[in-house]
């Protein structure tokens, strides 16, 4: 395979070396869950004590799927013919036989998992013994002078059409535009980048604080996007409401989607703002998601390869660049990925 094809075949399944979330928390019980991300099959399940962990959907015997089979605790059991593999890959017993020389061996890939703000997120590493980067994300998320809720959806597109719409304010003027937050500010602009210690703001120039005005994004341990849009004071405390997106690639044609919805609230406030967001704003909410989904739905074939690009798609350009740099890294550590 070429330089340039397999810099290509990367950015089509997703780049390595980064945590990406993979399933919401409740999601993940005590049967095992088998899913697809970058182009991978895992199997996900939790042992004993709740913690979640992650290994290769195949029995090292025959194929079979893990996630089909038993929950041991930290081993899975094939359902075919009853091989456990443990958390970190391992054969642990061949139940069908008295000597087996897959006992004791590594026989299937292991993914690092944590969980964190109700997601299980995995590390997707180019080294099979690498240790991953702690998981970093924005202090919306990390501190407890805040308040979300995680909005997940699976959506039948490419992830980096996904990524490319947070990257544009400039559609929440016209596909959002009777949005209960999104109606008002200028339907035309023209947009200025700022750069951040982890990353890049692409933002609307002249015009703060009236729709979604602008996007962050940071390349840290994960690649995330943060967008704020101004609320009314009816519609609870805790000033504008802010978002924290993640995209995961499933294949060529899927991609997983969490957004986790913010504001900056505490005490009574907490309450006062969970129970609004539950009993109005969610659904509200969930409007604007599906707004997104239907236009990439159905973009036209090969939508991104026949594009007229123009200044309001700076920030979408720069982003690709970036992916693209960081897969052109990865081809060069592993050149037959």
């Amino acid at each position: 395979m070429s330089e340039s094809a397999q810099v290509e075949h990367i950015l089509q399944q997703g780049v390595r070396d980064l945590w990406y979330p993979v399933l919401s928390s409740w999601e993940v019980a005590d049967v095992p869950v088998g899913i697809t991300r970058l182009g991978q099959n895992l199997a996900v399940w939790r042992d004993e004590a709740g913690n979640v962990h992650a290994i290769e959907d195949r029995c090292p015997h025959r194929g079979a799927r893990l996630s089909l089979g038993w929950n041991l605790g930290d081993r899975l059991a094939c359902w075919y013919h009853g091989v456990e593999v443990n958390n970190e890959g391992f054969v642990i017993d061949v139940p069908a036989i008295e000597k087996n020389n897959m006992v004791g061996r590594q026989c299937v890939r292991s993914y690092p998992a944590v969980e964190k703000h109700g997601a299980v997120f995995v590390w997707f590493g180019t080294d099979l013994n690498a240790t991953p980067e702690p998981l970093q994300l924005p202090e919306q998320l990390e501190s407890d002078e805040w308040s979300n809720f995680l909005c997940s959806a699976e959506w039948a597109c490419h992830y980096q059409y996904a990524i490319d719409n947070v990257m544009d304010p400039m559609h929440g003027s016209y596909l959002h535009a009777k949005s209960h937050s999104m109606y008002q500010g200028n339907s035309r602009a023209r947009l200025r980048e700022e750069a951040t210690d982890t990353g890049f703001i692409f933002a609307k120039e002249g015009q703060t604080g009236v729709n979604f005005d602008w996007v962050e994004v940071g390349f840290s341990s994960s690649v995330w996007l943060r967008l704020s849009i101004p609320y009314q004071k009816k519609y609870g405390p805790g000033g504008s409401f802010w978002i924290i997106g993640l995209v995961t690639p499933v294949d060529a044609n899927h991609c997983r989607v969490f957004f986790w919805r913010c504001r900056q609230v505490d005490d009574w406030e907490k309450a006062s703002w969970r129970f609004l967001y539950r009993h109005t704003l969610e659904t509200l909410h969930w409007d604007v998601l599906v707004q997104d989904q239907v236009i990439l739905e159905n973009l036209a074939p090969d939508a991104n390869t026949q594009e007229r690009l123009y200044q309001h798609d700076v920030g979408l350009s720069r982003f690709r660049r970036r992916l693209t740099a960081m897969a052109q890294k990865q081809a060069e550590r592993v050149p037959n990925d």
